[in-house]
């Protein structure tokens, strides 16, 4: 096989599975998210910088939407421009040709644009002035900001002055060759991290929305797809989407520009899938309606979507396919009647799919095969077939059995010992008589004196009956404190897929307990009570030798030190070279020091306080018997 016809199959599977990754926004920018962001915008006059109402006005724009007070912001900007500072001049320029009807003039600031458009200027402050010119309908010398861009991203190459490159590249002229600038949209992107196969995000949101709103201008200006696969479109756009809760101003700009740039071009367009109104679905209520929309909830056209598949979430059982919607008055919104498939009550998945109407190709549109919702089929619950019996605890002999119907309580009133276990059983349906299971099923013991309750778990069994037993002599000891009288019973039912959960008081009955009087935990003293006193006696000490054993012991240990001196004096040894010198003394008193340190210890002294000590008299002894040495050598010598 030829090494073409190889890389032909390689970038053929590369690119089949880049389309099975493909994925659908998480989220939408909605029509309460846009009039929310709108109000932010307004209520950030009165402004409190140029920047500060650069944004808030560039964002009622993008919205599109009045920017009240033209004229007072136009007053304001042209009053409150630093024409010393690039950036103050370019806030004030690009807001005042959003406001329209609005001219600054640069006067001083000439000067600083100038300065601003020279070969050293960062990216940054080359983007300002770039924009400002652009703003202004100034001549823009392309060959010339060429070379100052090539020389400042030598110097600043990061993600945000790349990205501010994309922005200087798409204001050149026409005549002016970019691709090298449009090659680095490549690098950028490359360079932002994967989070859950969901997320696509820059160190922060900044650059994110200044690298997607550069991307797409400079795409648009040379009529290329920018190069970015649908699947990290789909990622930044779910990035940026989840920043769209913003309380500043300045974010929440930079999210609607950011979004506007997915809107509005026409390579990649991010199609989302999102379910418009409850997700709640009944025979009262039974169409399934979805919102097909770009991320600015803008519409997309006339498309045909149809569900792909409905599967049940739990049985992962299809309960149809290819259903197709229709279309409503509002042109995002298509409805589908969900209950003519008869699905039973439970939670649904719907694979979606839409299409261009008419079948015309749309390649710039991002996920139409990948949207899914999620639904609910309701129902309302009866419940049938309601017995409460007293049975026998040992031989499970059925005292009383009484039957209730719902929603009545019953009159009956039931009486139960420790002897007897409380036994209720019931059935719970749907509408449509089918068994049904729900979630939270309780059965509710309430004491009528001391208002005290306990709630415990109603199991069904594999024949779908739910089943509760009282243990009357259990329950006793660890719920009800042995307490006897007249209790009710409740029974509480509730699902997500119910429509009518219920708290039914089904019945009274009487509880009798052993008299608490007669309980042996009441014949325990109190943990609190006086203790008995603790009486001890110590050991008698032993009756010590007599005074003639103790005397001759002590002189036999004192022996020896006897016997070594007689053994000098027989051997000759005398002390008549004895120094008597100060590192002679301090050395023999360090010695004595230490042996009385060491009864000290055994005496009474810590280990740590006798180490204090040791440290001391040892470093005093080392250093004169150190010196005592030296000066025996000197004398030999």
């Amino acid at each position: 096989m030829s090494l073409r016809c190889s890389l032909g199959i390689f970038f053929a599977v590369a690119t089949l599975l880049a389309s099975c990754l493909a994925l659908s926004p998480t989220d939408t920018l909605s029509l309460d998210d846009q009039a929310r962001l709108k109000q932010l915008f307004e209520q950030a006059i009165p402004f409190q910088s140029v920047g500060h109402a650069h944004y808030a006005i560039l964002g009622l724009s993008t919205l599109g939407a009045t920017i009240p007070k033209a004229q007072d912001a136009c007053s304001y900007l042209k009053s409150n421009i630093d024409t010393s500072d690039i950036q103050s001049i370019y806030h004030a320029t690009s807001a005042a040709k959003a406001l329209g009807n609005c001219k600054i003039a640069l006067g001083a600031g000439q000067e600083t644009l100038t300065a601003s458009l020279s070969e050293s200027a960062e990216v940054a402050d080359l983007f300002f002035a770039v924009s400002t010119q652009s703003a202004l309908g100034l001549p823009i010398k392309s060959a010339d900001i060429v070379k100052a861009l090539d020389t400042g991203l030598k110097r600043d190459d990061s993600i945000l002055g790349t990205s501010y490159a994309l922005h200087i590249a798409s204001q050149l002229s026409k005549e002016t060759n970019v691709d090298k600038y449009f090659e680095l949209i490549e690098d950028i992107v490359a360079q932002a991290d994967t989070i859950d196969d969901k997320y696509l995000q820059f160190d922060n949101l900044q650059q994110a929305s200044v690298f997607v709103t550069g991307a797409y201008t400079l795409a648009t200006k040379v009529n290329k797809k920018p190069l970015i696969t649908d699947e990290q479109a789909v990622q930044l756009a779910n990035y940026i989407l989840t920043r769209k809760a913003t309380q500043t101003i300045r974010n929440a700009y930079l999210v609607v520009a950011a979004l506007k740039s997915f809107s509005g071009n026409t390579f990649q367009v991010p199609v989302a899938f999102s379910l418009s109104g409850s997700m709640a679905i009944s025979k009262e209520d039974p169409f399934v309606k979805v919102g097909v929309s770009d991320v600015m909830s803008k519409s997309l056209g006339k498309l045909t979507v149809k569900a792909s598949s409905v599967v049940g979430r739990e049985d992962d059982e299809t309960l149809a396919s290819n259903q197709a919607f229709a279309a409503t008055k509002d042109e995002t919104i298509y409805q589908l009647d969900l209950m003519k498939s008869k699905p039973s009550p439970g939670f649904y998945i719907i694979q979606l799919a839409a299409a261009a109407a008419g079948g015309k190709p749309a390649p710039h549109l991002i996920g139409l095969t990948d949207g899914e919702v999620t639904v609910k089929v309701t129902t309302q619950v009866s419940i049938s077939n309601v017995e409460i019996s007293v049975v026998d605890r040992e031989q499970s002999i059925t005292a009383k059995t009484v039957k209730a119907t719902f929603p009545t309580k019953s009159k009956s009133t039931l009486d139960a010992d420790v002897h007897q276990n409380v036994v209720i059983k019931f059935t719970l349906a749907d509408k449509s008589g089918a068994v049904l299971q729900a979630h939270q099923t309780f059965i509710r013991v309430f004491n009528v004196k001391s208002n005290q309750e306990v709630t415990f778990t109603a199991d069904s069994d594999s024949a779908d009956v739910y089943k509760f037993t009282l243990d009357i002599a259990e329950s006793g000891k660890d719920f009800f404190n042995q307490q006897s009288g007249k209790y009710t019973v409740d029974l509480i039912v509730g699902d997500a897929i119910i429509q009518n959960p219920f708290i039914w008081n089904v019945i009274d009955i009487n509880l009798k307990f052993p008299d608490v009087g007669q309980t042996d935990e009441d014949d325990k003293p109190s943990q609190y009570s006086k203790k008995p006193n603790l009486e001890h006696m110590f050991r008698v000490p032993e009756k010590r030798p007599p005074v003639a054993v103790s005397t001759a012991f002590t002189g036999l240990v004192l022996l020896p030190l006897a016997i070594l001196v007689i053994l000098w004096i027989k051997l000759g040894a005398n002390i008549k070279n004895f120094s008597f010198s100060l590192s002679a003394l301090g050395f023999h008193g360090g010695l004595g020091a230490i042996f009385g340190l060491l009864y000290c210890y055994w005496a009474y002294l810590t280990m740590f306080a006798t180490l204090r000590y040791l440290a001391a008299i040892g470093i005093f002894t080392f250093l004169c018997g150190n010196r005592l040495l030296r000066s025996i050598a000197e004398t030999k010598n």
